[in-house]
């Protein structure tokens, strides 16, 4: 079997996956530190113009709000696709929430050498009162 469709590799992706979604709902650094490759940057953009925030801003962002925990909010985790490009490559599209903001994340990963690591994170929210 080839190590682009090596399964031991998509489950070590949707290991580093649980740890994000736990991290998210959590607001848990730690994990958010072990997941997001030191290099890594987020997107989003409101139609008009992109923002892009490295990974110690995404950082304080989900440092100076609560949990979803804390909140006692609902969780809402789900692994849509994971699509490898090689042996090192990865996307990653999820859902998830914190409730009233409902995401779609497009997750890109790198294998390092400590592992799958996301890269960069792309993503789209919707607001559901």
């Amino acid at each position: 079997m080839s190590e682009r469709f090596n399964d031991a590799s998509i489950a070590d992706i949707t290991a580093v996956l649980t740890d994000y979604f736990d991290g998210l709902y959590d607001g848990d650094l730690e994990k958010f530190a072990r997941v997001f490759h030191e290099d890594s940057h987020l997107y989003f953009t409101d139609g008009d113009t992109v923002t892009d925030w490295p990974r110690e801003k995404y950082f304080e962002i989900i440092a100076g709000r609560p949990s979803p925990a804390s909140q006692g909010l609902a969780r809402f985790d789900k692994i849509l696709s994971i699509h490898k490009a090689g042996p090192d490559t990865a996307l990653a599209t999820v859902n998830c929430a914190v409730p009233p903001r409902y995401f779609t994340d497009y997750l890109t990963f790198v294998r390092t050498s400590q592992g799958w690591r996301i890269i960069s994170k792309t993503f789209h929210a919707e607001v559901h009162e």
